[in-house]
């Protein structure tokens, strides 16, 4: 099988970051806020607007319209 060098350091260096916190998952995700407050950075939300979720799946509700099909609209 195949060894990808790239992966293999990734992977180590997610092991040796994870275990200088002794695998605690709270702190590792406090430091990597406390990185990510220090970093100057702007921190920006990629979620999802609500009436948007659903767009493109026919369900008309979602657009806050009256539930109907549009998914076969006549042209």
């Amino acid at each position: 099988m195949f060894q990808d060098e790239i992966v293999e350091e990734i992977h180590r260096i997610r092991e040796e970051y994870s275990r200088s916190f002794n695998h605690d998952l709270k702190a590792i995700f406090a430091d990597l806020q406390k990185q990510q407050d220090e970093s100057g950075r702007e921190v920006v939300s990629l979620s999802r607007k609500r009436g948007l979720t659903k767009r493109w799946s026919g369900r008309a509700r979602d657009l806050g319209e009256e539930e109907k099909d549009t998914s076969r609209r006549s042209t």
